[in-house]
């Protein structure tokens, strides 16, 4: 496994070591051990979400105070465009965001550390996406900043196309009001 550096330092893309012959392939998609050597990461994971999106639907921006949740992210089938936004007030870099593509493709999964909101566009036909959580859901806890908020600026890769939205996202606080981590 390789770890990248992405915009904001914390936030890491991971590159599994991808075995290849006429049969198909396999490779390694997590490992503690290694996860911890190569990138310095030592979550202890205690849940796994899955979720299917349909093309140019946006999930997020999502994140959880009280228990905030570290999340390894990856995409089973189809593409993503993910984003990271640091939320910590206390950061150099509070407010900014970084993006970048997954896909069953490229193999790569994305760390986002407990203190940072995240979010995805469906770039396929469809998206199957694989979290791994540090912590548990906490429904009182979960917080949603609007997709398109001005002052984060996020490019989402949409075209003229609109996204599709759940309620609980097209109706999410703007960053300016909403409740960040210290």
């Amino acid at each position: 496994m390789q770890a990248l550096k992405t915009d904001l330092p914390e936030v890491l893309l991971l590159e599994p070591k991808v075995f290849e012959d006429p049969r198909g392939i396999t490779f390694e998609s997590y490992n503690r051990r290694t996860l911890r050597e190569v990138a310095g990461i030592d979550a202890d994971f205690v849940q796994d979400n899955r979720s299917r999106s349909a093309r140019n639907v946006i999930r997020g921006l999502h994140y959880q105070l009280g228990e905030p949740q570290g999340k390894l992210v990856g995409v089973l089938a189809g593409r993503i465009f993910d984003v990271a936004v640091d939320l910590r007030r206390s950061s150099p870099r509070f407010g900014k965001w970084t993006g970048f593509e997954l896909s069953a493709d490229n193999r790569r999964m994305a760390w986002i550390p407990p203190g940072f909101g995240h979010g995805f566009l469906a770039l396929s036909e469809y998206a199957d996406v694989l979290y791994k959580m540090s912590q548990f859901w906490a429904p009182k806890q979960e917080r949603v900043i609007l997709w398109s908020d001005p002052d984060l600026a996020i490019a989402w890769p949409l075209g003229a196309a609109q996204p599709i939205l759940s309620p609980r996202d097209g109706a999410a606080v703007a960053f300016r009001g909403a409740e960040v981590f210290p």
